[in-house]
């Protein structure tokens, strides 16, 4: 069997430098060390933090509580409220959102004391979205897909800024900036989706489509790994989601003769490495 894994599987530079930036004040810092949000969609890396001490704060109300320590930002970003609130309760604040996001959080302020209307492409229960929701200085939009552009309680003659989610579909994102620009005037698009997540999806979509099956690896609340399942599964009817190799089912595998792999970017190296290995002595 031939298989092929893709060069861009794995662990982004955003993701890689907060996963890092966690490992260190666990061995560094003085006291109780907290990660605001799991650090990364991976629980077997959120496990093995717990195991060394670092703990996961799940919301605002629980940060309320914690009066001293340290709080790690993970890459996503949060909201400005959060990050003050951090400071405001005596905690040491330990920033690891991805620069890529920062830049996001700056457009979104800048824009708005422009006094334009800012529309993101995205997912607004993901944390990302949220956290740069909360750095927006005038009205924030987001949509997901054309009818919810459509759909928008603004007028045409309104002034806006069209950004995107770092990891949102590069190709739906196209899409929707050639609908904005028809139904608004005066529109700025300024693209933010991460060039890794472009180079990904780009390369995954190639190998999926010259693949009898292909694999994918992430966590299930990976939104980035959601999004390469369904890009592959657009060329490739046979596309598994795996979350580690204990997902994978070795029996429809039998038939194929050329499986692709690829991860999501909160996929550790070693998790795809363990699933290519059992696929080519196996299979």
């Amino acid at each position: 069997m031939e298989v092929t894994v893709a060069k861009t599987a794995g662990f982004c530079f955003g993701v890689k430098r907060a996963v890092e930036t966690v490992y260190r004040q666990a061995e560094e810092a003085k006291g109780s060390v907290y990660t605001f949000g799991p650090i990364i969609h991976n629980d077997q890396v959120v496990s093995d933090l717990e195991d060394k001490g670092v703990q996961v704060i799940r919301s605002e109300e629980e940060l309320e509580l914690i009066r001293e320590g340290t709080v790690i930002i993970r890459s996503h970003g949060v909201s400005r409220r959060v990050q003050e609130k951090i400071v405001a309760n005596g905690l040491t604040l330990v920033d690891a959102t991805c620069p890529f996001v920062k830049k996001i959080h700056r457009i979104v302020e800048e824009e708005g004391r422009k006094g334009r209307t800012v529309i993101i492409a995205g997912n607004a229960s993901h944390p990302e979205v949220e956290g740069i929701c909360g750095w927006a200085s005038g009205p924030v939009f987001v949509v997901s897909d054309k009818t919810e552009l459509d759909s928008l309680p603004i007028s045409q003659d309104t002034f806006v800024t069209f950004v995107a989610q770092t990891t949102f579909n590069y190709r739906k994102f196209e899409e929707l900036v050639e609908i904005l620009c028809k139904k608004f005037y005066d529109s700025t698009v300024i693209n933010t989706v991460c060039n890794a997540t472009e180079e990904r999806q780009a390369e995954a979509r190639r190998i999926a489509a010259a693949s009898d099956a292909m694999l994918v690896i992430g966590g299930r609340h990976s939104s980035n790994t959601q999004k390469l399942y369904e890009i592959c599964r657009e060329s490739c009817d046979n596309t598994y989601f795996i979350e580690t190799l204990v997902d994978l089912d070795s029996k429809p595998f039998q038939s194929f003769c050329h499986v692709g792999i690829t991860a999501g970017a909160s996929t550790p190296n070693k998790i795809i490495e363990e699933v290519q290995k059992n696929v080519r002595i196996k299979f």
